[in-house]
């Protein structure tokens, strides 16, 4: 009977064990995937996915074992200390005092565990940081012949875990050893004071024996609720960081519904905009800059690295808010904007595209707001360039996407795609062609004539670009420099003007010459 009872209590916080662990994980996965971009920038990689990983499984251990064997035990010296009482309450306070000490060791040693814990996790996570790093950039790593310099890295994390480890066993050992002198002296105090009440005549031998033999249970069971205690103080002290990733709020743009257009015709007004990132606050980004962009405009910009062109794009699509000024989508706020429906208008090919592991046909698909078929994933493809070499993988659309398997020109082809096959209102590329050979980029190109010509294919595009061929038939060119809009036309008007984009014309055309 007692088996089964084990059993079913044991299988009892098993199943509860295991639904805690899945829905502590699904809450903070979806409290991480809600934050703000500036979150991601001050959070590394690892750390977070270590939260998700490791510091998850570590909270499993509270309900798997701890309050399980904790309550069981609890139980069983509570039971204990009543008979003791029952036989000789004399016996039954001297072994309450060294349970009593037993458990203030125990309290110490679990609330120092707790922050040895939390340490040992931010470690590992750091540990894990620069695993993931290095394997995530192993081709530059051997490149330049770094694998020594990575692998001091890690040790060097490795070694300060192995001294908080070494701290805690330290800590067990004088836990243990605290265990051992105080249960011999029960068992000392025991054989004087009950040889004592035999001869006295207060108790018998028989009473004597039943004593020692329930206050060593007492004593194993403060025992082992110590040891739990210990394991439980662990498990907090790895969660802590867990609980407080679950408690962040949500973005502000998930928060409200905002507005929904009858139709997003695709006019941008950027409004005495200035920011600066919340990673660098005393680094201004952009400055006063004041942008309309018109219905089925191209409109290119320009300008040096560093002088704000991606940022313009970043806050159109609502990663950051701007420190002073306000961006319209139609006349409308952009924060006022239902920023999932915008979003799903507006087709986006960033400077260093990443594809997921997933095939090419998904990959294409990926974000698109409606149902798509085969053909017009294909189309799409056409359209990018991309179809005939698809066409040449292993499985075609079907082929799963590896950074092995494509070059980087192949993935923007991809990713230009994706933004194609979403028919957006606003069309952005910020760098869409830089990892282009001339005549992938010639064909990009034609679908940027085709949307000034008219077609079907007709939207707003706004064109961030270092190589200047490809902006040359843009309807404006806006160039850049330091935060700021320093010259504005079309090319030709702009190489007559001899400022800036004509300098930078200038260099690209010796750099070919």
């Amino acid at each position: 009977m007692q088996v089964n009872i084990f059993g079913l209590r044991s299988c009892c916080f098993g199943i509860a064990n295991m639904i805690l662990v899945r829905r502590m994980r699904e809450k903070l996965y979806d409290a991480l995937l809600l934050q703000d971009i500036s979150f991601f920038d001050e959070e590394t990689v690892g750390d977070l996915t270590s939260r998700l990983g490791a510091d998850c499984q570590q909270v499993s251990r509270v309900f798997g074992t701890d309050l399980n064997m904790i309550a069981r035990n609890v139980v069983q010296g509570t039971g204990a200390l009543i008979y003791l009482f029952i036989l000789s309450w004399p016996l039954a306070l001297s072994t309450l005092v060294i349970c009593s000490a037993l458990a203030t060791i125990m309290l110490i040693h679990g609330q120092y565990q707790k922050k040895a814990a939390k340490l040992s996790q931010e470690l590992t996570a750091c540990a894990n940081e620069v695993a993931q790093e290095t394997f995530s950039l192993v081709r530059t790593v051997r490149a330049y012949g770094m694998e020594k310099h990575e692998f001091g890295r890690y040790i060097k994390w490795l070694g300060l875990l192995s001294n908080v480890y070494l701290r805690q066993s330290m800590a067990f050992g004088f836990w243990s050893s605290s265990f051992n002198f105080l249960y011999h002296s029960t068992q000392v105090i025991a054989v004087l004071i009950g040889g004592i009440s035999i001869i006295s005549g207060r108790i018998t031998a028989e009473q004597l024996t039943k004593f020692i033999l329930y206050s060593e249970w007492l004593i194993y069971s403060t025992w082992w609720v110590g040891d739990n205690w210990s394991s439980l103080m662990q498990s907090i002290g790895a969660s802590e960081k867990v609980f407080l990733l679950m408690d962040l709020l949500p973005s502000n743009q998930f928060l409200s519904p905002g507005r929904r257009l009858q139709k997003l015709e695709g006019h941008v007004d950027f409004v005495n905009i200035s920011f600066r990132y919340p990673s660098r606050l005393m680094v201004p980004v952009l400055r006063q800059v004041s942008l309309s962009v018109h219905p089925n405009e191209v409109v290119a910009i320009a300008g040096l690295s560093g002088s704000g062109k991606s940022t313009l794009v970043n806050l159109l699509l609502r990663l950051y808010e701007p420190t002073d000024g306000q961006i319209l989508v139609d006349g409308v706020p952009l924060v006022e904007l239902d920023i999932k429906w915008l979003r799903e208008r507006i087709g986006f090919v960033g400077q260093e595209p990443r594809l997921f592991r997933m095939d090419v046909s998904s990959n294409i698909k990926y974000g698109c707001p409606r149902e798509v078929t085969d053909e017009e994933v294909e189309w799409a493809a056409k359209q990018a360039n991309a179809h005939e070499f698809i066409l040449s993988l292993p499985n075609g659309y079907g082929t799963l996407v590896d950074d092995s398997l494509l070059s980087g020109g192949q993935k923007q082809r991809i990713a230009i795609a994706r933004a194609i096959l979403r028919e957006p209102n606003i069309l952005i590329l910020d760098e869409a062609t830089s990892a282009l050979d001339a005549e992938s980029e010639h064909y990009v190109k034609r679908v940027l004539r085709l949307v000034q010509n008219g077609s079907n294919l007709r939207r707003t595009v706004i064109i961030i670009a270092h190589r200047l061929s490809t902006i040359q038939a843009a309807d404006r060119i806006i160039v850049m420099d330091r935060g700021r809009i320093v010259e504005m036309g079309d090319h030709m008007e702009l190489i007559q003007k001899d400022g800036l984009y004509a300098r930078l014309a200038k260099r690209q055309t010796d750099a070919f010459a």
